[in-house]
């Protein structure tokens, strides 16, 4: 899988959280990893795939959530190839943080 299709802020997002995970369960964070990859392999098919959240964000970027993770991938899926724009956690406050870009 291309790192190309993580921006570099939705990497650094994916890292620092991978990080604060692997502190308390090593485990847990790498389940994490592979569920991102196993989902960029998803977007790479099918960007259309993820859903719509126009109250949050303009048509052309759409939502992922990580099964078993409360973390959403946000994905511009008019890119070709898409690209993941953000990593974000589903508790936190998603209008104030995808504010100055999803």
């Amino acid at each position: 899988m291309s790192r190309r299709i993580f921006a570099p802020r939705a990497r650094r997002e994916l890292r620092k959280a991978a990080t604060w995970i692997a502190e308390e369960n090593p485990e847990a964070a790498e389940g994490l990893l592979e569920a991102v990859l196993r989902a960029a392999e998803m977007i790479v098919a099918s960007p259309m795939l993820a859903r719509a959240r126009p109250e949050l964000a303009p048509e052309r970027y759409r939502f992922w959530s990580l099964r078993g993770y409360p973390y959403l991938l946000v994905v511009d899926a008019e890119h070709k190839p898409p690209v993941i724009v953000r990593f974000v956690h589903q508790a936190r406050d998603l209008p104030v943080v995808l504010d100055d870009h999803p």
